[in-house]
């Protein structure tokens, strides 16, 4: 039983970081690195969370301005 959890775990975050992969390359964020991502929301200038910047390097938005931005249609 614990073997099946595991590859079930594993293969989760092989999807996980397919997605995430994928979705930087969408947003041109490929090749991009935590150092070009923005400390603040270049929209609110709101501090930008480490925890963000590492999961989408080269961020240059808070959460709540980029979902803004896409509902507006500006990626």
């Amino acid at each position: 039983m614990t073997d099946d959890i595991d590859r079930a775990q594993a293969r989760e975050a092989e999807l996980l970081a397919d997605a995430l992969r994928d979705h930087a390359r969408r947003a041109g964020l490929a090749g991009k690195t935590v150092a070009d991502s923005a400390e603040f929301c270049q929209a609110c200038a709101e501090d930008i969370p480490d925890a963000r910047r590492r999961a989408v390097p080269g961020v240059q938005f808070c959460v709540a301005c980029q979902a803004r931005r896409e509902r507006k249609g500006n990626l």
